[in-house]
């Protein structure tokens, strides 16, 4: 574990993307605790990436333009779902949605299947985090959970943090409906550009 390592992880995950994204949208609609929930779905999000790369799956879609493709449609798709949902559905950030609390079933598998179909998981774990494995050690395994856990404690604090501050001026912005219709307008262009970025992306 390296400075370096905790210093490029924070600038990451701190970086505005589909978790970051969720994350907000969720706080804003149901509150600080919900997107605290998001947070919490966007890093279990980051697990079975994990596996797939102990496992070598992520080797598969590093190597196969095919699997990258499927996975990387798959999460345009998803996005796309979620910017019409966001533009159609008044009660994903609506002043009526303040009398009630969001399910955080739902919160929660939403959130993992943001991170889920984010191809740049799988990146990350194969060319970024083995530059600071040990170079000698007879088993990377130990260590590659140790920066992964990491990792995701990051991860969670970050994005916690995002939705805290989200949600704490949630009644300040549902109390002008004007704004509300907007920033739903907002958040549905962002998922709609993060969905285009996606297909841009490369292996």
């Amino acid at each position: 574990m390296t400075t370096e390592f905790l210093l490029v992880t924070l600038i990451v995950v701190a970086s505005p993307g589909t978790g970051v994204l969720y994350t907000l949208s969720t706080a804003l609609a149901g509150g600080r605790w919900a997107g605290v929930v998001a947070a919490a779905g966007c890093t279990l999000g980051i697990v079975p990436h994990l596996a797939a790369a102990l496992t070598g799956l992520a080797a598969l879609f590093h190597t196969s333009a095919l699997a990258f493709d499927m996975l990387r449609y798959a999460g345009v798709a998803y996005l796309l779902a979620m910017a019409w949902r966001t533009l159609r559905d008044a009660s994903a950030l609506g002043v009526e949605a303040a009398g009630r609390n969001l399910p955080a079933g739902r919160i929660v598998i939403e959130a993992i299947a943001v991170n889920l179909l984010n191809p740049k998981l799988p990146l990350f774990f194969m060319a970024f985090l083995p530059q600071f494995l040990p170079a000698h050690s007879p088993d990377a395994v130990v260590p590659m959970l140790e920066l992964s856990g990491l990792f995701m404690a990051i991860t969670f604090a970050v994005f916690a943090l995002y939705g805290i501050a989200a949600g704490s001026v949630r009644r300040a912005v549902m109390a002008r409906p004007r704004v509300v219709v907007w920033m739903r307008r907002l958040f549905a262009l962002a998922f709609v550009g993060l969905g285009l970025r996606l297909v841009a992306v490369e292996r």
